[in-house]
């Protein structure tokens, strides 16, 4: 942007099509994950540098002004009460002295988008137009005529309007304006698109840039801000929000997605599916909320698959967040339901998947069971395990030993795993015959300097021929140690919550290698770090187990000492997948798992600086 420009947002409307929720909280302080959207929109606009920041208000004038005096932006936004509100137009005439003197921004403050604010900014700068809206193809609110090169020709106002020929489109409550605009706005109350018109018919230019394509949602209603919440969610990576004032979060049951605001109060024996909880609620002992938006004193229920953006055609329901290339679908057919599995064509996971279940459950470790299967189609019908993992559950703030029996329920199954699975592996050919030997050890360190080192961090490697000799002798030592069959990927995302029992998923990438990479994986995890005392204690139950279960005795000494190098092997693993998956796969939300990665391994490599000093070396540049 060469020029300078202003910001205004648009706050005063009475939310009306909101109520009831809205008799509570104002529509700019709807929150999205514990942030006002108010908040979202004004951290938008300040890395473009705004010259000033100014804002309309009316309806629950004082909560609006309170949140801008106590948030950091107080210094930086200038407020315009009306009394009576002015509408839209008459909002901008209201600030027109702060307006004047450059080009200026005009942001609803119900609309959440990811439209580029300085493109647009920038192509009215470059247009010459008096103003430029920002349109898509939005059928529901497609009222806008455009001629070919893009210039407003009018508004339909109704279904049957027979305004003159031209393309349809929506205007998506942005716009950029000269100061001139205000020639054709009038005092007192008005509509801005009454503006718009009667500067076309003066012979101006109201332009537009179609940002179709672009993520946009019109905070309008219980259900758009229902799905706005959900997509956060899913954008984020995650199931599940709860604000760190939540009480009573260990005694509910929790699927689907579930988003719970501040200070709220959950009774014992609740069941929350699919809902948001606003700031401020109480839910009463022993009830279920299933699809609903939840206040301090309403229950708004919602349409499943509106809220969560399934066409009402479509039998199947998209789950899952994580990284994989397979698909995964929910089924229903009366109160029962399956989860499909979708492969892609060329992936051996899919007979791996079908042998390991079966096998698997053969010697009862916790797995959905196998319903179906299509080799010709690459799919799998599974159990349905619900959408609870480990590391949704732990976002509840637990009492530390109601966390650590858990973490013991699931060393329960580690220890059927090593010892139970690997007693009887000629059952299982192609588990057999799948090693985690050197030439994956290998690999994996090659992945963590390709995707994490270059690719991530964009680091030039000087010590490569170092390196290499210490990544080989790192997947020396670590395939020297004794070896049983394991998860390799046994983290809190890889484990479901079922009536508060762990159960196993994605255990297709299972092989034969060292017990203390899976030990390695699940108290090393960047999803979820546990303290050092638990994790002692822990390991030592991991140990305990091990002994009294192994037939041909279980060398304790020797895991522990497998363990450090293991950890090692598994942190490089999984910054190597953090940075693939973000700039591959464009799932961004892995980033946040970086710095807690980053800091296991710094940790770690530093207790093996004397045998890999070029490792460290490169490790403390990261």
């Amino acid at each position: 942007m060469n020029e300078s420009f202003s910001v205004f947002f648009l706050a005063a409307g009475l939310g009306e099509r909101l109520r009831p929720i809205t008799a509570h909280i104002p529509k700019p302080l709807l929150p999205i994950l514990g942030k006002p959207l108010l908040q979202i929109l004004l951290e938008k606009v300040f890395p473009l540098m705004p010259s000033k920041i100014g804002m309309n208000l009316h309806y629950k004038c004082q909560d609006i002004t309170d949140w801008i005096i106590n948030s950091r932006f107080s210094k930086e936004v200038v407020l315009f009460a009306e009394n009576p509100i002015l509408g839209t137009g008459g909002a901008l005439k209201n600030a027109e002295s702060f307006l004047s003197g450059n080009t200026f921004l005009v942001h609803n403050t119900d609309i959440l988008s990811e439209i580029d604010l300085e493109r647009l900014i920038d192509a009215h700068q470059s247009s010459g137009n008096l103003a430029t809206l920002a349109i898509h193809n939005f059928r529901r609110f497609n009222n806008v005529l455009v001629d070919r090169r893009g210039y407003l020709k009018g508004i339909k106002r109704s279904l049957n309007d027979k305004t003159s020929s031209g393309k349809v489109v929506a205007f998506a409550g942005i716009a950029v304006y000269n100061p001139e605009f205000f020639e054709f706005l009038p005092n007192g109350a008005s509509s801005v698109v009454e503006a718009w018109l009667a500067a076309t018919a003066a012979g101006c230019r109201i332009g537009t840039l179609d940002i179709s394509g672009s993520y946009w949602t019109d905070i309008g209603t219980p259900s758009s801000y229902a799905a706005a919440v959900i997509r956060t969610l899913r954008a984020e990576g995650e199931t599940v929000y709860i604000h760190p004032t939540v009480k009573g979060c260990p005694h509910a049951t929790i699927e689907g997605f579930v988003a719970i605001e501040e200070k709220s109060l959950l009774g014992k024996g609740i069941t929350i599916k699919n809902c948001i909880i606003l700031a401020g609620s109480s839910l009463k002992e022993d009830m279920s909320y299933e699809n609903s938006l939840v206040g301090p004193d309403f229950v708004v229920p919602l349409d499943e698959r509106e809220i969560l953006g399934i066409s009402p055609d479509d039998p199947m329901i998209t789950i899952g967040t994580g990284g994989s290339n397979r698909k995964y679908f929910r089924m229903r057919e009366g109160a029962r339901s399956a989860v499909l599995v979708r492969f892609e064509r060329d992936d051996p996971d899919f007979d791996r998947y079908i042998s390991y279940t079966n096998f698997f459950r053969r010697y009862n470790i916790p797995v959905p069971a196998l319903l179906g299967q299509d080799r010709e189609k690459r799919e799998a019908l599974l159990e349905d395990l619900g959408d609870l993992s480990l590391y949704s559950w732990l976002k509840c703030r637990r009492p530390a030993s109601e966390v650590e029996l858990l973490y013991r329920k699931v060393i329960d199954i580690a220890v059927k795993i090593h010892n139970g699975l690997t007693e009887h592996l000629s059952d299982c050919a192609l588990l057999q015959g799948r090693a985690f030997n050197y030439d994956h050890l290998r690999w994996e360190t090659d992945y963590f300097i390709e995707r994490f080192v270059k690719g991530l961090r964009v680091m030039v490697v000087n010590n490569a021929s170092s390196l290499e000799e210490e990544f080989h002798r790192l997947a020396v030592r670590v395939d020297s140690y004794p070896k049983t069959v394991i998860h390799r990927d046994f983290q809190a995302q890889n484990i479901m919550m079922v009536d508060g029992m762990p159960w196993l998923i994605d255990y297709q990438g299972a092989r034969i290698g060292p017990p203390a990479y899976d030990l390695a994986s699940l108290l090393w995890d960047p999803y979820y770090p546990i303290e050092g005392i638990m994790k002692t204690r822990l390991l030592h139950y991991y140990t305990d187990a091990m002994k009294k279960n192994v037939k041909k005795g279980f060398d304790e000494d020797a895991f522990l000492t497998s363990l450090l190098p293991c950890r090692v092997q598994r942190h490089m693993q999984a910054l190597g997948a953090y940075g693939f998956l973000s700039q591959v796969k464009g799932r961004r939300f892995f980033l946040k798992y970086v710095e807690e990665g980053l800091r296991l391994l710094k940790e770690d490599v530093s207790a093996l600086e004397p045998e890999y000093p070029a490792l460290y070396r490169l490790v403390k540049e990261l």
